[in-house]
């Protein structure tokens, strides 16, 4: 993505979560909801959303509990309307993440929400993996990588955790099943960039959509 394709993306995308962010965490929350009491995501009523929150779009939603992972899940690619995708990740973060039990009732007051509305992913043209590490941009890249048919992804707020670019790159391998030093010559990643928003649950109205 050129600098002018990602700085349109990121004006269009904070201005969408500026205007409607509450109302995509409102659906993300109606949906964990209806998850704990139907056992299945919202559906929301497409038709009465803003047209801008029902395009295509791609997101992942991301729960916290007291400050630590408890689930996230998201769609690397755009191919549904974005209120819809936001509505079944949040339902599948909070259900059906392998890494933890399905949420119960008694946890979601502790919840803090967050989504992270992605760009469409470019190819990241590197020559070896010293090079990949030194065009990585620190705070900004999302970064999806590929090799051996294993596959993982990274939004950008893990820099939060991982400043490091050569640590950022070498804990997404492990994500993906590889090793740290695995390197090889059909190694593949892609970058993307994000806008985000969040709340914590108790902050997030429980409106119908």
């Amino acid at each position: 993505m050129n600098v002018t394709s990602e700085t349109d993306f990121a004006a269009k995308t904070r201005a969408l979560l500026d205007a409607h962010g509450d109302v995509f965490l409102q659906i993300a929350k109606n949906s964990i909801e209806q998850g704990l009491s139907a056992h299945g995501p919202l559906s929301p009523a497409l038709d009465t959303l803003p047209p801008e929150m029902v395009e295509t779009g791609a997101c992942f939603v991301t729960l916290n509990k007291a400050g630590r992972l408890r689930g996230c899940i998201g769609s690397p690619e755009a191919w549904r309307p974005l209120a819809t995708d936001v509505a079944e990740n949040a339902f599948r973060a909070a259900f059906k993440d392998p890494r933890f039990a399905p949420l119960q009732s008694d946890e979601a007051d502790q919840l803090d929400i967050h989504l992270s509305v992605l760009s469409p992913a470019e190819p990241f043209t590197f020559t070896d993996q010293a090079d990949l590490i030194a065009n990585l941009r620190v705070n900004e890249d999302g970064l999806i990588i590929e090799d051996q048919g294993r596959r993982a992804l990274f939004l950008p707020s893990v820099w939060a955790q991982l400043p490091d670019p050569a640590q950022f790159l070498a804990h997404l391998k492990a994500k993906a099943g590889l090793g740290a030093g695995h390197w090889s010559d059909s190694f593949k990643a892609w970058r993307f960039i994000a806008a985000e928003t969040g709340a914590a649950w108790r902050d997030i109205p429980a409106e119908k959509h």
